[in-house]
């Protein structure tokens, strides 16, 4: 036990943490542990704006305590080597307020303090309005385009096209010569392509599947059908945030200490506030939803793939233009031994999903289902 947590239980700050809060804890302390807080600096600083201490107590606890005793020196040295002092001031106000009380609290010596200068003016912090600002930008810019299309070229018809706005016979003239300029370029495209050559379907190994552990799981504070889970799938920075539409189909208890099938490469959305770094693979059918189960003795990272595929890599992440995961899911099944597999119509062969060892992933009782 570090000096730290020794002198704040020292204080008598003691309050009764509810399940919710409980969860909260229990992940902060697993990134603490897994030495990955700087990646989660930005994600404290949200919270202390919305919260005074970590779990949204009315006094700090000792998950703020132990997160306090890994951000305190990376701030620090982070105000003491950069030039723009104002700038963090301005990105981490929450967490200096936050450090400022702590350090008295915690009676942490003068000199080892972080001198905060109180009196540095700092800019108005802006959260939404600035989405406003911003989404006036893209309709300035179409218009500005539009103008400019709008606007005859200069040097265009040199010595024939009259000064200021063009007549509508030069007008039609011109649209027909755009017109005939982009029908070349189709033609000339087309021509260039190998006429046997048709868009490449995706292949299944673009999708990272790994086996996952659900280390834990709580409620989402902002929306009741999700659930919020800790999912180690064996990257070095520690595990990640999950966001699953399951509370209808699972009970909290059954959430808890886990192995599942993660799918790991898909573009991380923000889910009511919460950012989801991957999803849960599960299959379903108009009533039931049901795990992919992974083999026993299964680890958490252990590559997933299906036959057949398993010597490629996987993409870094899919991309949503593309369209991979959408054109792929739809062909992934259970068969009537329960097995997950992968519908190969251009093979016309049915390929399992499975690992290294050659092991299936089936899910409980459900045949046919849609696995997604």
């Amino acid at each position: 036990m570090s000096v730290l947590i020794e002198k704040f239980k020292s204080l008598s700050l003691s309050t009764e943490l509810n399940k919710e809060q409980l969860a909260q804890a229990a992940q902060w302390e697993s990134v603490v542990k897994s030495g990955q807080i700087q990646g989660h600096i930005d994600e404290l600083n949200l919270r202390l704006r919305d919260h005074s201490f970590i779990l949204g107590t009315l006094v700090p606890t000792e998950t703020d305590t132990v997160v306090f005793e890994s951000v305190f020196p990376l701030i620090k040295d982070l105000i003491a080597s950069s030039k723009d002092v104002k700038g963090h001031y301005a990105k981490f106000r929450h967490i200096l307020r936050w450090i400022a009380y702590l350090q008295e609290l915690l009676e942490i010596p003068n000199n080892e303090q972080l001198e905060i200068n109180f009196d540095l003016e700092l800019p108005r912090e802006v959260i939404e309005k600035k989405k406003k600002e911003d989404a006036k930008k893209p309709a300035e810019a179409a218009e500005g385009k539009k103008k400019e299309a709008s606007a005859p070229k200069e040097g265009a018809d040199k010595g024939k096209q009259p000064r200021g706005k063009p007549d509508e016979e030069t007008l039609k003239k011109l649209r027909e010569e755009a017109k005939a300029k982009k029908a070349a370029k189709k033609a000339a495209n087309a021509q260039a392509q190998p006429q046997d050559q048709q868009p490449q379907k995706p292949k299944p190994s673009a999708i990272d599947f790994r086996v996952g552990f659900i280390q834990k799981a709580v409620k989402h504070p902002d929306a009741d059908s999700l659930y919020v889970s800790t999912i180690d799938v064996g990257d070095e920075e520690g595990p990640r945030t999950v966001c699953s539409g399951l509370v209808k189909y699972f009970p909290l208890e059954a959430m808890q200490e886990r192995y599942v099938v993660a799918v790991c490469n898909l573009k991380p959305v923000n889910m009511r506030g919460v950012k989801s770094t991957a999803m849960v693979l599960c299959g379903s059918d108009e009533n039931n939803v049901e795990f992919v189960q992974p083999p026993e003795g299964s680890k958490a990272g252990d590559k997933v793939f299906f036959e057949g595929f398993g010597d490629e890599e996987p993409a870094k992440q899919l991309n949503p233009k593309k369209k991979i995961w959408e054109q792929l899911q739809p062909h992934f099944s259970t068969n009537e031994n329960l097995e997950v597999y992968f519908n190969d119509e251009d093979e016309k062969k049915a390929r399992k999903l499975t690992n290294a060892k050659g092991e299936s992933f089936k899910v409980a009782s459900i045949a046919n289902a849609n696995v997604r």
